[in-house]
């Protein structure tokens, strides 16, 4: 990597099935130990079933940290198995999705379905949107992803996707080469979105514009 500008990561997000799927490859690469160690610690959606449980156990047994983010409903009935590791119990799915992108420095999705896509593009709208520039990869385990990496190219075909958008997600089909071109990831969002602000200062500018358009507009209709 000399000359490569490289990107230091701590914290990982995996994102998985909580299922363990059809291929018995999906539970070997939720068990392989790249992602994590001593100095990268796993951040994940909380619970020990399946795809999930194998994360989480992996990353404990290799000596990482291990941090679930569940929402209160899922363990009240206990359908989700005990968290190996800490646990943040939050209210909502959306306050779960913000404190994963506030603990994690990386995202990473392995096999699983609706609740695995839904975070993984949540990441990847906050990302366009240039709210975060965290790098977001996908584990493309036996090519489960090919059909969702073909859509994608489809939809930036049909200029829905920027071709700048598109870079934002990465992908691999080993753990190795995924950690390697996170680390490798440089943020380039539209030139556009890269002029959004999203504090509380750029929030209060637009409010004070939308109230100095009012105030000209009634003073025009007085005239």
């Amino acid at each position: 990597m000399e000359g490569v500008s490289v990107y230091r990561f701590t914290h990982i997000c995996v994102f998985c099935g909580s299922s363990p799927g059809k291929d018995k490859e999906f539970l070997k690469a939720a068990h392989t130990s790249e992602y994590y160690g001593e100095k990268i610690h796993l951040v994940f959606g909380g619970g020990s079933l399946d795809l999930m449980g194998t994360v989480s156990l992996a990353a404990h047994v290799g000596g990482s940290k291990v941090l679930g983010i569940i929402p209160k409903a899922l363990t009240a009935t206990n359908i989700t198995w005990m968290t190996i590791g800490m646990e943040i119990q939050v209210s909502t799915m959306h306050e779960r999705i913000s404190k994963m992108l506030e603990k994690s420095d990386a995202f990473i999705a392995l096999p699983g379905g609706y609740g695995t896509l839904e975070e993984i593009f949540q990441m990847l709208s906050w990302s366009q949107l240039n709210i975060h520039r965290k790098p977001i990869g996908l584990l493309n385990v036996n090519n489960f992803f090919d059909g969702l990496l073909s859509f994608l190219n489809h939809v930036v075909e049909q200029n829905f996707i920027s071709h700048s958008a598109r870079q934002l997600l990465v992908s691999a089909s080993t753990a190795d080469e995924l950690i390697d071109k996170l680390q490798r990831f440089v943020h380039a969002p539209d030139p556009v979105m890269a002029q959004l602000n999203w504090s509380e200062q750029g929030s209060k500018k637009r409010s004070l514009g939308v109230i100095g358009l009012k105030l000209d507009t009634k003073v025009k209709e007085k005239v």
